[in-house]
Formats: structure tokens, C-alpha cells, sequence
């Protein structure tokens, strides 16, 4: 099997591009899903099977176009999903349906600001909660860090006229974990793009089956299935391309910080063009969000 070597990105100036184009495009995640659903014309189930079909077609092309890679000691030459994997492409598959599926249902109800920034605390709660578990002993700064943006997100889904929809939120939650279990799951896979395409091409067997027990659903309109193709294909595949092709050559705090940066473009793009309300809510619950999980990066990255 083929898979992607990342494109070299050697001078800062690329990895600067790649870098910002693959920050628009996690936003961009959101305020595509958020576009396509909140109008609710369009059912969340046949959008969440169209984004992952979509995404695992592209990964398969890029994954296809990259250079072979042989790994030392293997007789048979080729790179295998098992190896790309290291826990195999299922239990990641499974964590990828769920994570999209539930981010799907969540954006019927809530603004893409709103879950934009419970995502990223829900992913990266899961992912310091997961290190915690193993062992790895939190220092002050950290837990500081982690209780701050728990205020945080208490704060944007405590009861007021301007609370967004609990449900939503919660459902976020879970998008937000799921999604930190699958990156958990394809730590140190060797060839990241062509790992995630193993995973969303069993994702997305995984969304068929899941459709096929789900009710009739109503007419797809072509606006919403472009929306869906875009956040699959583009801001989903061509993305994480880019963003693995920079990684290499940015620090561990650098990048972290770095994604503090998506729901910031996130809300601001959901107001602009999605005319979603720019509430003081949002706007302090996501300062206090932002800078927990800034400060608890900052202990992780001293220990």
C-alpha cells in the first residue's frame, strides 16, 4: 500500500502558509457544518455520511499520490494500515463516526462560536484527562489552567436568556471527546495522512450502516451537499494534509497555541457570515475558555 510522504516545507514562509491555511480550515469545519444545519433543511444523519465519504475519498487521492515508503526489516516492503496505526484503523474509526456524527447533531442547535469552543475544551480535556490517567502528574499551572476553563464553559452554559442549548452543548461535549480519543488512538502512526485515510474510509462504511437504520430523510438540497463536500473533502482532508506537512517543523507549545486560534476564527466567522449574535456571554466565557486552556498548555509545556 502507498502512502503520503508530507511535502517538504522547508522555509518559514511555508510553513507559515500551511500552517494559517490549515487553522482557516478547522474553523472552516464549523462554519460549513453550522451553515448547512442550522437553517434545518437538511437532515444531520445523510450530511455527517456525505462529510466522511467526501473526506475519506480525498485522503485515499492524496494518500495515493504520495511516494511509496518502505519500512526497514519488513520483507514485504509495503507500508500496511496496521502499521500506519498503531492500534489499528477501527477502534479510530469508531471514535471518528461518533465525533462526527454528534458534532452533526450539535450544530442543529447551537452557533458555530458556541461549539467551536466546547469542542476544543472537550478535546483538550479528554487528551489531559487521558494523560493523567497514565500516570503523568499534573502541576499547579496545569490544574489552574483546566479549572479556569471549566469556569469557562459553566459560565457560557449556565440558564440566562442568552444560554445556548444545553443539548447542543452537551452533544458538542461529546464531539469534543471523541475527537480527542481519535487523535489519542493515531498517536505515532507513521504516515498520519494515509492513517486517517484508513479511518474515514471505515468511518464512513460505519456512517452507511448507520443511515440505513435511520429514518427517511427529507430532500438533500445541492447547497447543503456542497457544504458537506467542502467541509469533507477541504476542510477536513486537505487540512489535516497541511497541517501534518507543518507540524514537523513547529514545537509542541507553538502548535497547542496555535489552535487556540480556531475558535477565535471560528466565532468571529460565524458572526460575520452567518449573522450570529456577537453576545458578552460568548465573548467573556470565551476569553476565560481560551485562557485556561492557554495556561494549562504552558504548565504541560514547563513539565
Amino acid at each position: 500500500m502507498s502512502g503520503i510522504v508530507a511535502p517538504s516545507v522547508a522555509s518559514p514562509a511555508r510553513v507559515a502558509g500551511f500552517t494559517g491555511l490549515a487553522l482557516l480550515a478547522f474553523a472552516g469545519n464549523s462554519i460549513l457544518c453550522r451553515g448547512a444545519l442550522g437553517a434545518g433543511t437538511v437532515d444531520p444523519d445523510p450530511f455527517t455520511w456525505t462529510r466522511l465519504t467526501s473526506g475519506a475519498a480525498m485522503l485515499a487521492i492524496l494518500a495515493r499520490l504520495g511516494p511509496q515508503r518502505r519500512i526497514v526489516g519488513d520483507p514485504r516492503g509495503d507500508v500496511s494500515i496496521q502499521d500506519l496505526t498503531p492500534r489499528g484503523p477501527w477502534p479510530g474509526a469508531i471514535a471518528l463516526t461518533l465525533y462526527a456524527a454528534t458534532f452533526s447533531w450539535a450544530y442543529v442547535r447551537i452557533p458555530a462560536g458556541v461549539g467551536a469552543l466546547v469542542l476544543f475544551a472537550a478535546t483538550q480535556a479528554t487528551m489531559i484527562g487521558w494523560a493523567f490517567w497514565k500516570g503523568e502528574r499534573p502541576r499547579g499551572t496545569e490544574l489552574l489552567g483546566i479549572a479556569i476553563a471549566l469556569l469557562g464553559l459553566l459560565g457560557l452554559a449556565s440558564p440566562g436568556r442568552t444560554a445556548p442549548d444545553l443539548v447542543g452543548v452537551a452533544l458538542m461535549a461529546i464531539a469534543g471527546s471523541a475527537w480527542g480519543v481519535y487523535s489519542l488512538l493515531g498517536k505515532g502512526a507513521l504516515e498520519p495522512v494515509a492513517s486517517n485515510a484508513a479511518a474515514f474510509g471505515r468511518s464512513a462504511l460505519l456512517a452507511t450502516l448507520l443511515l440505513g437504520l435511520a429514518p427517511l430523510p427529507r430532500p438533500f438540497p445541492v447547497r447543503a451537499g456542497v457544504l458537506a463536500v467542502l467541509s469533507g473533502a477541504l476542510a477536513s482532508a486537505v487540512g489535516y494534509s497541511l497541517w501534518y506537512a507543518a507540524l514537523p517543523h513547529l514545537s509542541r507549545t507553538r502548535a497547542a497555541a496555535l489552535q487556540l486560534t480556531v475558535p477565535v476564527i471560528a466565532a468571529l466567522a460565524g458572526i460575520v457570515l452567518l449573522n450570529e449574535p456577537a453576545t458578552l456571554r460568548l465573548l467573556a466565557s470565551g476569553a476565560v475558555i481560551l485562557g485556561g486552556v492557554a495556561l494549562s498548555l504552558v504548565g504541560r509545556a514547563r513539565a
